[in-house]
C-alpha cells in the first residue's frame, strides 16, 4: 500500500465517479483517506461511494455538473468542515467534438470551463490552505492531446496544453512550501468514457492504458512533479514534441482516424 497519509486527512476527487476517478478513490481509501467525490452522474458517483466506504472511510458525494455557476461554491460548502490534504481534479472531457467553424462557440466555452475555470477556481480555493499548512498536494489529469493540434480537437487540445503548463508553474510556485504539484498525463486508458465517444481499443500496436494503472501511478509519482506521462507514453510524447510540425501533427491525424474507426 502506498503511503499517503501526508496528504489527508481529507481528499476531494473531482470527478471521481467511474474510470481512472473511481480508481483514484479506491486507492485513496484503501489507504485510509477520506473523500469527497464529485460527478455529474449520481448511479456510478453512488456505486464509488459504497465501494470506498466499504474499506473503512468516510465517504461524502455531491452530484454537481462542474461548468453550473455555483459548482464552486458548492463545492467548497460541502468541504467547509474538513480539512483537504488533497485535490484530484479528473474532470476534463472534450464535451464538444465538432469542427471549430461548425460548432457553437457556448458549447466550446463549456470545454474551456471544465477544463480551466473550475479548474483554477478548485486549485486556488484548496492550495491556499495547503501553502499556509506546508503539506498537501495537487493532481490534475492532462492529456497527450495537449501536445499537438488535431482535428476536432482544436479547443480541447489547447485547454490541456494550459493545463500542462499550469502545471509546471504551480509545481514551481508550491514546491518550497511542501505542496506537491503534478499534472498526470494519459494516453488511451480503458475507460467508459473513451468507450463512449468510439474509440477502437484493438488498433495494432496501440498502447491501452487500465484506469487502476494509471491511478496509482499519478499517486506513486505525485512527489514528482511537475509532469508524469502514464501508460509508458514517453517516447510517443517525445514524437509529438519534434519541431517539424507538419509532419507531427499530419502524422497524427493518420492514426487517430484509425482510432475512430474512420480512416
Amino acid at each position: 500500500m502506498m503511503e499517503l497519509s501526508k496528504y489527508g486527512p481529507w481528499a476531494v476527487v473531482a470527478g471521481g465517479s467511474e474510470g481512472v476517478g473511481a480508481e483514484f478513490a479506491r486507492q485513496l481509501a484503501a489507504a485510509g483517506i477520506n473523500l469527497v467525490l464529485i460527478a455529474r452522474k449520481p448511479e456510478p458517483l453512488a456505486e464509488t461511494a459504497e465501494t470506498c466506504r466499504a474499506l473503512g472511510v468516510e465517504v461524502r458525494t455531491l452530484t454537481v455538473d462542474l461548468v453550473s455557476a455555483d459548482a464552486v461554491s458548492r463545492i467548497a460548502d460541502a468541504t467547509s468542515d474538513v480539512e483537504v490534504g488533497l485535490l484530484i481534479y479528473n474532470a476534463g472531457a472534450n464535451t464538444c467534438s465538432e469542427h471549430f467553424l461548425d460548432g457553437a462557440l457556448s458549447d466550446f466555452g463549456r470545454v474551456i470551463d471544465l477544463n480551466i475555470g473550475t479548474m483554477l477556481a478548485l486549485v486556488q480555493h484548496y492550495g491556499r490552505p495547503m501553502r499556509d499548512r506546508r503539506r498537501g498536494g495537487i493532481l490534475m489529469v492532462g492529456s497527450m492531446a495537449g501536445y499537438l493540434g488535431s482535428m476536432r480537437h482544436t479547443v480541447y487540445g489547447g485547454v490541456k496544453a494550459f493545463g500542462r503548463i499550469f502545471a509546471e508553474g504551480l509545481w514551481l510556485e508550491l514546491r518550497e512550501y511542501g505542496v506537491d504539484v503534478l499534472e498526470l498525463v494519459l494516453g488511451v486508458t480503458r475507460t467508459p468514457a473513451m468507450a463512449r465517444v468510439g474509440l477502437n481499443f484493438d488498433v495494432p500496436g496501440m498502447r491501452v492504458a487500465d484506469p487502476a494503472d494509471v491511478a496509482r501511478e499519478g499517486l506513486e509519482q505525485l512527489p514528482n512533479g511537475p509532469i508524469h506521462i502514464a501508460g509508458g507514453n514517453g517516447d510517443d510524447v517525445a514524437r509529438r514534441n519534434d519541431p517539424d510540425r507538419v509532419k507531427v501533427v499530419l502524422g497524427t491525424h493518420k492514426f487517430m482516424e484509425k482510432l475512430m474507426g474512420s480512416g
